[in-house]
């Protein structure tokens, strides 16, 4: 989306003429700005503030809800399923180009854990983001009202496994978020709810440094969460974690966020691919050794000129991926002008994680900052990268709001099976809800 925001800029003129066709094809109609997840599913920002709809901000191009299935760069087409392939009977859709940008980004990388399929749910969508709200809710309601002890623990045991952003920043917003629910609870004391961090390496949030990221395991166990470092899960059975330290959790929760790989899609497009699976690009990200292919992000591995040792690529985080779409967008234009191509470089800003409201870690230009100034710099941050000047107002009206007034507690889980009142009102038996995170 970033990039096709600069390309249509830049090719203002052309796109009016006819001569110039930007067609961006995309699963999903909006583009979701993921470092807000954790304070969508917080209650801080609403659902519909995380995402960009495509078809506003890119009026003058061509928008194609669907999937790629494969890439015949030989040809220079694409063959895509659309909402519509199995109503018309048509099948998919073939579009040709002239110059492809690969930019799927990447989805959770998972592991052969016994139950794992069953019980887990990630945290890299807005729906698995506000559907982990209203089950994180919906479980205090279960504990509120059982009268069993083995019921009421398991609901209130929430664990996560995966130190990184997105993992340490959904736990600590949704142990923010709960800790403040329980007050309306008669029988729900804040310390009834347990929250496990399991982390495999010896350390959370690597990006902020080894310093923030010790800070951070203090900051969480002097909330009561308990922070596993050098754990594995082994086993999420029967709804029943447990670790590789022998220690066994009932949850009925389990989030994963275990680290991504890339999209499934970039090994159907017989281009060049690392060892991880990514694409091999240049500094100029073109794809290495083919022409007029060009990736960005995730999907990347785009070598970093600024690291001291030859060899390595850029990080895969959003930081590399919104300046890549700039360079990447302004050298699509120089190939069509036949104008010389500019390298990819950029010096490492600083790394900013949220720990709840008014706490975070950030490391900036090499200086360290903890608590509220670092939680503050995090929300300045995000704030200015979130594109267009719409949603800036409405995440920062949104913000100011909730200086002022108290925090939604509601859970609205029926959304996700919004048929079963009518069902059940013309006779028929709803069928089972079927949490994901069950």
């Amino acid at each position: 989306m970033y990039t096709a925001l600069r390309l249509q800029r830049k090719l203002k003129q052309r796109l009016r003429s006819g001569e110039t066709e930007i067609v961006v094809v995309a699963p999903e109609p909006y583009m979701t700005y993921q470092p807000f997840l954790p304070e969508a599913a917080a209650g801080s920002i609403s659902p519909r503030h995380v995402v960009v709809p495509l078809r506003r901000v890119l009026p003058h191009c061509t928008i194609v809800i669907g999937e790629a299935r494969t890439i015949d760069h030989t040809k220079r087409t694409a063959t895509v399923t659309t909402l519509a392939s199995g109503e018309d009977g048509t099948g998919a859709l073939e579009i040709a180009y002239d110059e492809i940008v690969l930019a799927p980004g990447s989805v959770s990388r998972t592991l052969p854990v016994p139950g794992l399929a069953d019980h887990g749910v990630g945290f890299k969508t807005v729906e698995e983001a506000i559907g982990l709200r209203n089950h994180v809710i919906e479980q205090m309601d279960i504990a509120s009202a059982t009268r069993d002890p083995a019921v009421r623990d398991a609901a209130l045991t929430f664990v996560f496994v995966g130190g990184g952003y997105a993992g340490v920043e959904a736990l600590a917003e949704l142990e923010d978020m709960a800790r403040y629910t329980s007050r309306y609870y008669h029988n729900i004391k804040a310390d009834d709810l347990k929250w496990i961090l399991v982390e495999a390496t010896g350390r959370i949030l690597p990006e902020v440094g080894e310093s923030l990221g010790r800070y951070a395991v203090r900051e969480l166990r002097g909330r009561n969460i308990d922070v596993r470092l050098d754990t594995r899960l082994d086993s999420c059975e029967d709804r029943v974690a447990v670790l590789s330290d022998g220690s066994r959790f009932p949850t009925r929760t389990l989030v994963w966020t275990a680290g991504v790989k890339p999209a499934p899609l970039l090994a159907a497009t017989g281009l060049p691919l690392d060892e991880r699976g990514r694409l091999v690009c240049t500094a100029e990200l073109t794809v290495e050794g083919v022409e007029h292919a060009w990736s960005a992000g995730d999907a990347a591995a785009v070598p970093d000129l600024t690291a001291a040792e030859t060899g390595r690529t850029t990080a895969p985080n959003a930081q590399h991926a919104v300046r890549q779409a700039k360079v990447l967008a302004d050298n699509v234009v120089a190939a069509l002008d036949g104008a010389p191509l500019t390298e990819y470089r950029h010096s490492y800003a600083g790394s900013v994680a949220s720990l709840g409201l008014h706490k975070g870690v950030a490391h900036i230009y090499g200086r360290r900052l903890k608590g509220y100034p670092a939680w503050l710099i995090h929300r300045m941050y995000h704030l200015s990268r979130v594109p267009t000047f719409n949603r800036k107002a409405r995440v920062l009206a949104e913000w100011t709001l909730a200086a002022f007034f108290k925090r939604e507690i509601v859970s609205l889980g029926s959304l996700e099976h919004p048929r079963a009142e009518f069902e059940l009102a013309a006779g028929r038996r709803p069928r089972p809800g079927g949490d994901d995170c069950q």
